[in-house]
């Protein structure tokens, strides 16, 4: 039974597993979104969310946790850089997993990991569209009678007309 396991191995070793999860996190930072294995997309946000949570205070002790777990540079400029500015109201949840369906290769479920504040999708307001228009049974009907009031009235201002012109 796996009773509070929290951590899937993924079937590697210890070292490929830090190493994978080193990688696929700095591929996160820096590209604020990639496409994975299921598996692999739930095991990078267990790694990923406190590093996320020590970028929100840039101090050399946080800058240090996190670079001994990504090494990388780079990956630390942009998480103490623009990814702490962005992220630095919310209280948690970082990243989002979206289920894409499964791979032709091997059949394995693939999704998409992002974080959660650079989607532009998401966040950003919608102009509401204008009302689509509905076809139901009937509708013709509607129309005749919505254009016998509308013919009536034409005959009435021309024949209005004619008498003025006389």
């Amino acid at each position: 039974m796996r009773h509070g396991v929290k951590l899937n191995k993924l079937s590697r070793t210890a070292a490929h597993r830090k190493s994978l999860m080193s990688n696929l996190a700095c591929e996160l930072i820096s590209h604020k979104r990639i496409t994975t294995t299921l598996a692999k997309a739930k095991a990078l946000r267990v790694y990923v969310e406190p590093l996320l949570t020590r970028g929100k205070n840039d101090s050399t002790h946080n800058r240090r946790i996190v670079f001994s777990y990504l090494q990388d540079k780079e990956a630390i400029k942009e998480l103490f850089g623009t990814i702490s500015e962005k992220i630095a109201t919310r209280p948690g949840g970082y990243t989002r997993i979206i289920k894409l369906g499964k791979r032709h290769g091997d059949n394995a479920e693939v999704a998409l990991i992002e974080l959660v504040d650079f989607n532009e999708i998401y966040g950003a307001p919608t102009e509401k569209a204008a009302a689509k228009k509905t076809r139901r049974a009937g509708g013709a009907k509607k129309k005749a009678d919505a254009a016998a009031p509308a013919a009536e009235k034409a005959a009435d201002t021309t024949a209005t007309e004619e008498k003025s012109a006389e």
